[in-house]
């Protein structure tokens, strides 16, 4: 892998519903122009919150699968695939720059699913930059999560653009068909908050989970914890992120966006 004339981006990306797979929209339309904004990367370490397991690992086949890991849905979103590469070396590079965290290589489990998909098919259409993606372990904290984002803050010197995908804001059952591009108060209030953090003082993310909003706001940690990786890369950095994107939809989701440059 080539080594890049500066040190790659890293993205935090409110993925929300898989049809933004098939929409061209403002968030679309943002994930495109970021891809385009920077130097092509040697390879992308995708962290959705759709691989929330418990153990800590990361795909290593040469070939990943598109999983379509949803129901419901228009025919035309199942047919979707993302043929990009995988990368076993980098797999196996990921294990040895987090050591001595295990880190599990699995050849034949798992693959690229839509919150990594989804989001790819606008910053690289092409699907040609090889894609590897690394669990979200179930049973450990948030702080593990953020210690792990910041070891892997090195990869971003070699080229390998970190995508986290999740949603700050994500309940379902909250879920308001009515109102398209709206959020409620709640959301408002928690998202506002959030952003001071990662934007300011990302080192103070688990703050944010003691706000009153929050229960409603992360019912279940799987579309929040990815976020804890752009938090981590931030402190390893001594950076802050900048908002890439923001916005709701359905009431009780955040499409906020971030980058780390």
């Amino acid at each position: 892998m080539a080594t890049p004339s500066t040190t790659t981006p890293a993205v935090f990306v409110g993925h929300g519903n898989p049809m933004n797979s098939l929409e061209h929209n403002r968030y679309t339309e943002a994930w495109r122009a970021f891809g385009a904004s920077i130097e092509k990367p040697g390879a992308i370490l995708a962290i959705s919150a759709h691989w929330y397991v418990n153990i800590t690992a990361v795909t290593a086949m040469p070939m990943p699968r598109t999983i379509h890991d949803f129901y419901g849905f228009p025919q035309a979103l199942f047919d979707v695939e993302y043929p990009a590469p995988g990368d076993p070396l980098l797999a196996e590079h990921v294990a040895d720059v987090i050591s001595p965290t295990y880190v599990g290589q699995d050849t034949d489990s798992w693959g690229i699913d839509h919150g990594t998909w989804s989001v790819l098919v606008h910053m690289f259409p092409d699907a040609d930059v090889p894609v590897v993606q690394l669990s979200i372990n179930a049973d450990l904290p948030l702080s593990y999560h953020e210690e792990l984002g910041a070891a892997l803050n090195p990869l971003r010197d070699e080229g390998v653009l970190i995508v986290a995908s999740g949603n700050v804001v994500h309940n379902l059952r909250m879920v308001d068909w009515n109102a398209p591009g709206q959020g409620a108060p709640w959301a408002h209030t928690f998202d506002d908050a959030v952003r001071d953090i990662v934007t300011n003082e990302p080192a103070n993310l688990a703050a944010s989970l003691e706000l009153p909003e929050a229960r409603a706001a992360v019912p279940t940690p799987d579309h929040f914890l990815p976020l804890a990786y752009l938090t981590g890369l931030a402190s390893a950095a001594g950076a802050t992120a900048t908002t890439l994107i923001d916005g709701y939809d359905m009431g009780s989701l955040s499409m906020t966006s971030y980058r780390l440059d």
